[in-house]
């Protein structure tokens, strides 16, 4: 199943391809956002006669793009019979449902006759898990079973008729009974491959009983599809709960309550019959859209402003006695309900969640004041001076919010008959008006026009910006404008010229308001006569947002995108975007992954590589390739072999005509000292899917750069702090979340069980047994070729260097260097008995290796020690060749970690000269 944005590329409506996995590991979740329906041209509606008369906003259609009702009629299908797909493909999912169904077909009267009712659901249910558990069950037995699923449910579906929708069965409400069987039914044409009758079948389980479906059986399904349709509804209700007074509360909640939930269940209906109708049609859309308007019913009759004082008219404006929006016959663009943060990420298929703009991105109604030539219809709109300083006089200082209106449109006619008049309007006294009108107003053309005037006083004096930063400080007029307007563009546009900082947007709405910003601003507005691009703006407020607040709040924040599904929206920002849009989406991604390591496998899976390789190239132009470069190291420290290698092959097919290593290698000579060794450990990896035998410069260079990082005395400590996270890179083994584990893996097999010992870094849990034999044997053929490379073309520079780092290098560069050494001597003897292993390099090695057994040592470290010298004493004499007062030494240190780790044992036994003393002294 594809998202909305998957099936118009597929269809021609973008070149760029994107790819597509159900793999278990991706992550990608939605973010959560739904527009109106909106005819290709849009004619804007006003609420006064004395509007101002705009052109009119048309959408292209280039002529080789197929019908868009055609595709959002497959979008549509897609989401919908997705929802029953991951019912076959996800067994923690197929039992939640089922327990959800038994949990609400409990029989509260066992007295009372079935008439075989649950016997028929119980069977239709078995049936289909039997099938679904039993995916080779032949095509005739399975078409058999199928068959008599369809009559079993049927008959229980069958209770939603006129005559008995609104009765029991053993005191279990028919509708929740056909709820269950129509959702069991989709399940059943899911199986059959017939999607169009699945997504009707997924949408009668919300006419049957939309309670019991929205809040009970299918809630992810009915926020993503259905509750963008009815969010002013939500809006509403939550607008009525805050104008509750405390007197008789409890009474007015539930009246409140039992209005909304009736008109939730309302709404849902109508749109769950509209959608089954546009499927029936098979791909247009049924002309007329439900309707669904608010209650009648109000909380609160308070409508104007009361106070002069611009604070607590703001707070009041925002958090109630503010005017109440009019229900329209189009649904407003409402603010994205956040959701709570998961604990944990959830790899479920994006595609099961509704990405709503079906048949058109935003369309952006351009500034309805352009030019000079504008009509006014309103007679009571005049440009005199006079009139002038009265509308001055009026926006800066009458509560008659209607009044202020008024002086907007006549100031704006004044602005742009005459654009010089800027010291005359941009007074701080009007300012505070213009806003006090932009936070109040509901009326959109309004709105609009204080927003360009606005924004020429910001473009033309940055001054003016700081004086509505004063004003607006914790910027919650403007999150509450972005919320509920549909110039949320507009809205941002202003904001970005003002530059808020981080502080400013503590509150943790601002992420799913960004989102929404960056998805749906692709056109550049235009404000009189200045243009500004929303995604620009949605980009800065993202970086204040992941780097603006200190590291804790940083990463929640970047944990908010990739749980609102931004990795996706950014994936197709980068495939779609100029360099300089490819750069930022970059730097936003590499923050969510530094977050939660989690995302790399689906980024890993869903993001073109050759996007990464074209920010390398174009170093030259920007300055782009630093997240570029940090982005593809955290990408290639995927858990699953597998998955890395696929990776890899997609990375060495290049870019527009370009060698990848080429492009690599021109990327370490231009890289910083910092950077250097972590390009080179990437190199490295991909050079490791050829033959490890054959002679390679890009290998060459890549050693040649880490053994220049690895020298103490000429790099400062960043350099080798990055030196020592490329040795780590280099060790081919990695958790789930990236961190690299071949120092676990080492300590694996030298038999260390930290609860025997302590330790001073944390605790080393023995890994479990691979369920993947066959993943764990690869990538230990892959740490055998490494080795063999490193061994071989490292030579005695690397052998030497390393033995440095473990002595004089900085705590995680020498730890880095032994753990190196660790899985580089497990392999040693791959190079025969070359000349390495009679080298003075190696002999100054194991010194220092004999060095890390003593006391000054962690336990791990002296572990990590005794193994690399097992290894070693196996391919060398070079334990023999020591003094007997450094065996002697030896033999004392091993004896105090020989109860943690088999090597101890095995190296007294060595030293000794005889296997049969192996047990002597220990």
């Amino acid at each position: 199943m594809a998202s909305l944005s998957d099936l118009l590329a597929k269809e021609g409506f973008k070149k760029v391809k994107t790819s597509v996995t159900s793999d278990h590991d991706s992550i990608s979740l939605p973010i959560y956002i739904c527009h109106n329906r909106k005819s290709v041209e849009i004619i804007p509606k006003h609420k006064n006669t004395g509007s101002v008369v705009s052109s009119k906003g048309r959408l292209s259609r280039r002529s080789n793009e197929p019908a868009i009702d055609e595709v959002a009629t497959k979008a549509v299908i897609s989401i919908l019979s997705g929802y029953a797909g991951k019912y076959i493909k996800d067994q923690t999912f197929r039992d939640l449902l089922r327990e959800k169904c038994c949990s609400c077909l409990v029989r509260t009267s066992n007295g009372l006759s079935d008439n075989g009712v649950f016997a028929n659901m119980e069977l239709g249910i078995e049936s289909i898990e039997k099938l679904i558990d039993n995916p080779g069950t032949g095509k005739e037995l399975k078409m058999k079973s199928l068959r008599n699923s369809i009559g079993f449910l049927t008959i229980v579906a069958s209770l939603n008729s006129k005559e008995s929708r609104n009765g029991t069965t053993c005191g279990i409400p028919n509708s929740y009974l056909s709820a269950c069987a129509q959702f069991y039914l989709s399940i059943v044409y899911k199986l059959e491959k017939n999607d169009t009758i699945c997504a009707r079948h997924v949408l009668q389980v919300f006419v049957d009983s939309p309670h019991l479906a929205r809040l009970h059986l299918l809630p992810d399904l009915w926020d993503h599809f259905f509750l963008p349709h009815l969010l002013h509804l939500k809006i509403w209700y939550n607008k009525q709960i805050e104008n509750l007074s405390a007197k008789d509360q409890d009474e007015d909640m539930k009246l409140l309550s039992k209005v909304y939930d009736d008109h939730i269940n309302m709404g849902t209906i109508k749109f769950a019959l509209y959608y089954k109708e546009w499927l029936k049609t098979g791909g247009k859309p049924p002309a007329n859209i439900p309707s669904v308007p608010l209650p009648s019913i109000s909380a609160s009759s308070v409508r104007q402003r009361k106070s002069s004082s611009f604070n607590n008219f703001l707070h009041r404006t925002i958090f109630g006695n503010s005017v109440e929006k009019q229900p329209s016959t189009e649904f407003d663009y409402g603010p994205m309900e956040q959701k709570e943060l998961e604990k944990d990420v959830r790899f479920d298929d994006y595609n099961t969640n509704l990405h709503c703009s079906v048949e058109s991105r935003l369309i952006d109604l351009p500034c309805q004041i352009l030019q000079k030539e504008t009509h006014v219809t309103s007679s009571r709109v005049s440009t005199s001076s006079s009139d002038l300083t009265q509308a001055i006089s009026t926006i800066s200082s009458s509560q008659i919010l209607t009044e202020c209106e008024i002086a907007v449109r006549i100031m704006t006619k004044a602005w742009l008959d005459d654009p010089l008049i800027e010291n005359t309007l941009s007074k701080p006294s009007v300012i505070e008006g213009l806003l006090e009108v932009l936070f109040a107003s509901n009326n959109e053309e309004i709105l609009e026009l204080v927003i360009s005037l606005l924004t020429e006083f910001v473009t033309r004096n940055e001054s003016n910006g700081k004086i509505i930063i004063n004003l607006d400080q914790q910027l919650v007029g403007f999150m509450n404008l972005m919320k509920n307007s549909s110039l949320f563009l507009k809205a941002a546009s202003l904001l970005h010229l003002v530059k808020p900082e981080a502080k400013q947007m503590i509150s943790t709405e601002w992420i799913p308001l960004v989102l929404r910003v960056l998805e749906f601003g692709d056109q550049t507005q235009t404000l009189f006569s200045v243009r500004c691009s929303p995604q620009v703006a949605a980009y800065y407020f993202l970086d204040q947002l992941l780097n603006g607040f200190d590291q804790d709040r940083n990463l929640e924040n970047a944990r908010q995108v990739i749980s609102l599904g931004g990795l996706s929206l950014l994936l197709r920002r980068m495939a779609s975007g100029d360099i300089l849009e490819k750069t930022k989406a970059v730097s936003v991604i590499y923050c969510c992954v530094q977050a939660d390591g989690r995302c790399r496998h689906y980024l890993a899976d869903n993001l073109n590589p050759e996007l990464i390789l074209e920010l390398l190239v174009y170093k030259k132009e920007l300055d782009c390739n630093e997240n570029a470069l940090s982005l593809l190291f955290e990408l290639i420290c995927l858990h699953r072999f597998e998955q890395r290698t696929k990776l890899f092959e997609k990375l060495l097919k290049g870019w527009d005509c370009m060698n990848t290593m080429e492009i690599m290698l021109v990327s370490l000579q231009r890289a910083t000292r910092e950077k250097r060794p972590l390009v080179a450990a990437t190199i490295l990896q991909l050079d490791l899917s050829g033959d490890p035998l054959k002679s390679s410069v890009y290998r060459e260079e890549a050693i040649e750069a880490i053994i220049e990082a690895l020298d103490p005395q000429s790099c400062n400590e960043d350099v080798e702090e990055q030196a020592a996270k490329a040795l780590l890179i280099l060790g081919g083994r990695y958790a789930y979340t990236g961190a690299p584990e071949a120092e676990k893996w080492i300590l694996k097999e030298a038999g260390y069980d930290e609860s025997l010992e302590g330790g001073s870094h944390g605790r080393y849990y023995v890994v479990q047994r691979s369920k993947h034999m066959n993943d764990d044997d690869e990538i230990e053929h892959w740490q055998r070729k490494a080795a063999m490379a490193l061994w071989m073309s490292g030579s005695e520079k690397l052998i030497g260097a390393l033995g440095k780092c473990i002595s004089h290098g900085i705590p995680c560069l020498a730890r880095a260097s032994l753990v190196t050494v660790s899985w580089m001597s497990k392999f040693v003897h791959t190079v025969g008995d070359g000349d390495i292993l009679r080298s003075i390099a190696l002999s100054n090695l194991v010194g220092k290796l004999i060095q890390s057994l003593n006391h000054d040592s962690t336990i791990e470290e002296r572990v990590l020690a005794s193994f690399s010298l097992l290894a070693l004493s196996k391919s060398s004499g070079l334990l023999f060749d020591i003094s007997n007062d450094e065996k002697n030494t030896m033999v004392v240190h091993l004896r105090n970690i020989s109860k943690v780790t088999w090597t101890a044992k095995r190296l007294t036994s060595i030293i000794a000269g005889s296997p049969s003393k192996r047990h002597v002294g220990l």
